[in-house]
């Protein structure tokens, strides 16, 4: 069967999705709980009317009903994954012959694979491995291919990581183009703190051919996201809202905004530049067919291409432009005792602790070097990356000339990072271009080849030329390359310094890409070094300089960078520089401290790894900071110390408690985002289960808050945000009764009954288990009239909440936390 490319109409003429399947699976008898996905085999003739429907409307994409369809959300129903892929994809198939046989083949129209999340949480937050679900999403796609599709749509993606492996499986094992939609919060952001542009620039990278949002919001706050995307991405921008928000009548689910209100907001998000633009929840084919009835006989706007040089990681995002941005140097093994240490006994608590201090002292993105001798590179990498991403936001630039090494770490790396480096040699640039192409990144060239470093300018700018133009053939751009035009000694060649700063203001004027340097190289064997390398740091900016690799904690470097940015107009009103300077005292003794230098990891400044020997604060504040940190193996440590000396509950109460408080109101203020939540869960549960033990030795009980029943709701298998707010619960100090998923409403009641429980919670993401919602609280309320209940999920809202009768709305897990903390200063756990 000849495939239509999709990708050949992208911009000529505005695509339409479909609409809502479980919305029209719904109204046609699927009962609530009921797997949609069997219906391909089991009511076929349904599927193919609900897939002519949509092209009755003007939908020229059609999903497959696949959504949920992968090895874990399979298993244990005795269901054949394959068998319902091949299904679903004739089933649109036929709807398109029958559609065509009936309207003539006018319009072009293309059955796309419909692939959706997991359900899982990604490691190290969740149990779900990143190779167990590539190969997850890798099954689904090739039978899809296999069976006909034209293309694959990975949509309601809340999670960078795992939309990372989806869009990996799917160009790995097959050639269809791929199109991503992901679902943000009314903030522009994704469940595990990812913002729009920082997410653009990943599915770019990772070889998307459109890209875009779905499910969650309705197009009036879609409106406003698309804007985003489309300032952020040169790839076409896919816009599926849900119909607005929902309510429930007669006890099914409604959507708040009609379908003319739809098309109207619609046509605008069109006109604005997204040329794809279809449905989620709630919409049907009189939505679709409003939408296209509007766009109709109109041109898309012709897309700009952006030229932004973005460097992210899970949920942060570094703009490498005119403003210039540090590279914390700190974890690099060369010169540093300490580091080699912690390399080589695997401590690598001691290793996040430096990169934390870096963070602190004002880096943006932090270089990664595990080269040691008699240690394997990538084995060390492969378990850095993951550890250093598990408590910070910042970016990582993997710094290795190892290419084996730097695709191990690169494919598992959440984001989009920099790769330190490449070089004009023939042999490294057909080596690391491959991984670029592949897996993105922003991709560090040095300038020397086969002859060597270029003694001029003008040599180095050759070289820099050929790594450009070898990079656009293999299709990098140039705005994800920088250039390092070397920093040699001035020590050895007097005129070093003058070439490297000829070079980067070259790089800028003529060649216009970003740069970068290794700054202290320049000062190699001269003593007090720092004076020399705050000296050129600060031509080096001057000269068009876009990246610094420094120590951000040296008060000379950092002082040349705030200078030059307040002088050059970067830092607005001087409020960073304020920020850093106010109250300080200059001259004398300072200042000469400040020239030579800040002192090393061994010296024991505050914030270094913690040793017994260093520790400058109290065990109790080093306690709390660790837990606020994620640092787990060092919080369970400082317990054990701590329980030497002090009774549980002031640990619990004075450290471990607030320690968690403040974590929380980082996270709701935006400050802090679900990983890092997660994590420091993870590290408060290391010092409770240390306590536990502690108090089963000495044959103690700890005492309980109360108790909370939390369970996700019949026909519903999506259990990530229950499972997060269960850990937070009981770090908190409630005991929590977890019944799973997919529970009955009849379960809960009776564990309710037997536990005496005083407040329930329950979950629900689909919109067709939303009715099992409201009846599992309607038989609450008749049975045990006291007992509490929250509920949360993607498709609730505080309105729809009260209407089914709960008493609260989580908005997050943080928000569920501090009901429960409500409740029991009010006395309902007695």
């Amino acid at each position: 069967m000849m495939r239509r490319d999709i990708r050949q109409y992208l911009g000529k003429e505005y695509l339409f999705y479909d609409g809502g399947t479980g919305t029209y699976l719904q109204s046609h008898g699927l009962r609530p709980g009921e797997l949609p996905e069997s219906w391909n085999t089991t009511h076929r003739e349904t599927m193919i009317e609900m897939h002519e429907s949509f092209l009755e409307a003007g939908s020229h994409i059609l999903l497959t009903n696949t959504f949920g369809i992968n090895a874990g959300k399979l298993q244990g129903t005795g269901l054949d994954l394959e068998e319902l892929v091949s299904a679903a994809v004739e089933n649109a198939r036929e709807a398109v012959r029958r559609y065509e046989e009936k309207n003539g083949n006018g319009r072009p129209l293309f059955v796309s694979l419909d692939i959706g999340p997991s359900g899982h949480l990604m490691k190290p937050y969740g149990d779900l491995e990143f190779e167990e679900a590539c190969e997850w999403f890798r099954q689904v796609a090739v039978c899809g291919e296999r069976a006909g599709v034209d293309l694959v749509t990975i949509e309601t993606m809340s999670d960078s990581y795992e939309v990372k492996a989806a869009l990996l499986a799917v160009k790995e094992h097959t050639s269809l183009p791929v199109f991503v939609t992901m679902v943000f919060d009314e903030g522009g952001r994704l469940l595990t703190g990812g913002e729009i542009p920082g997410t653009a620039a990943l599915l770019e990278g990772l070889g998307a051919d459109a890209v875009g949002l779905n499910c969650g919001l309705g197009p009036y706050q879609m409106e406003k996201l698309a804007e985003i995307f489309l300032s952020s991405t040169s790839l076409p921008v896919i816009v599926n809202p849900n119909a607005g928000l929902p309510r429930t009548e007669g006890g099914k689910t409604v959507y708040d905004i009609g379908a003319e209100e739809f098309g109207t907001v619609m046509e605008r998000i069109g006109e604005k530049g997204a040329w794809v633009l279809g449905g989620c929840c709630g919409t049907t084919a009189s939505y679709i067919r409003a939408t296209a009835e509007r766009l109709k006989g109109k041109k898309p706007v012709k897309r700009q291409v952006k030229e932004r040089t973005l460097v992210t990681s899970g949920s942060g995002c570094v703009e490498i432009g005119e403003d210039p941005v540090i590279i914390g140097e700190r974890i690099n093994p060369t010169g540093k005792k300490w580091l080699k240490e912690a390399l080589t006994n695997g401590d690598t608590d001691r290793i996040l602790r430096e990169a934390l201090k870096e963070e602190e002292d004002g880096a943006h993105i932090l270089d990664v070097n595990a080269g040691l001798p008699g240690l394997s590179e990538a084995d060390k990498l492969k378990e850095l990356i993951p550890a250093l991403q598990a408590v910070t936001n910042l970016p990582l630039q993997i710094d290795t000339s190892d290419a084996a090494a730097m695709e191990q770490a690169v494919r598992l790396y959440n984001g989009k990072p920099m790769l330190n480096s490449v070089n004009g040699k023939r042999e490294s640039m057909e080596a690391i271009f491959p991984i670029v192409k592949k897996y993105g990144g922003v991709v560090v060239g040095l300038c020397l080849d086969e002859d060597g470093i270029p003694a001029d300018d003008e040599g180095r700018i050759q070289v820099a030329r050929k790594i450009i133009d070898t990079a656009a053939s293999y299709g990098i751009e140039k705005k994800d390359i920088v250039i390092d035009a070397l920093a040699l000694t001035v020590s050895a060649d007097a005129g070093s310094a003058a070439v490297t700063l000829r070079t980067l203001k070259r790089l800028k004027e003529e060649l216009g890409v970003a740069t970068v340097l290794g700054v202290s190289n320049i000062s190699f064997g001269l003593p007090a070094r720092e004076v020399i390398n705050a000296a050129f740091y600060a031509m080096a900016l001057q000269n068009g300089l876009s990246c610094g690799i420094i120590n951000p904690a040296s008060q000379a470097m950092r002082d040349s960078y705030d200078s030059y940015r307040a002088l050059c107009g970067f830092d607005k009103n001087c409020g960073d520089y304020i920020a850093r300077n106010a109250g300080r005292k200059t001259g004398g003794k300072a200042a000469q401290d400040a020239a030579v230098g800040i002192p090393s990891p061994e010296s024991g400044r505050k914030g270094e790894a913690f040793t017994s020997k260093s520790v400058s604060r109290e065990a109790g504040e080093a306690l709390r900071d660790a837990i606020e940190k994620g640092l787990s193996k060092e919080a369970g440590g400082l317990t054990e110390t701590l329980l030497r000396e002090c009774p549980v509950l002031s640990i619990i109460d004075g450290q471990l408690i607030p320690a968690l408080d403040t974590v929380g109101k980082r996270f709701e203020r935006g400050t802090l985002f679900l990983p890092q939540l997660l994590m420091s869960a993870d590290a408060a549960g290391a010092a409770f289960e240390v306590i536990r033990t502690h108090l089963e030795k000495s044959g103690q009980v700890q005492q309980k808050k109360g108790k909370i029943v939390i369970a996700t709701v019949k026909g519903d298998i999506h259990d990530i945000g229950k499972n997060i707010v269960k850990a937070l619960l009981q770090n908190y100090g409630y005991e929590v009764l977890d019944l799973g998923k997919d529970v009955e409403p009849q379960r809960v009641v009776d564990a309710v009954r037997e536990s005496g429980a005083a407040l329930v919670g329950l979950s629900a993401l689909m919109t067709t288990t939303v009715v099992y919602m409201e009846e599992t609280i309607r038989q609450l309320r008749a049975a045990v009239p006291g007992v509490k209940i929250m509920v949360g999920g993607a498709v609730l809202n505080p309105e729809y909440a009260v209407r089914i009768g709960a008493d609260f709305y989580g908005s997050d897990a943080m928000a569920s936390v501090r009901y429960a903390e409500e409740m029991a200063k009010q006395g309902v756990f007695g």
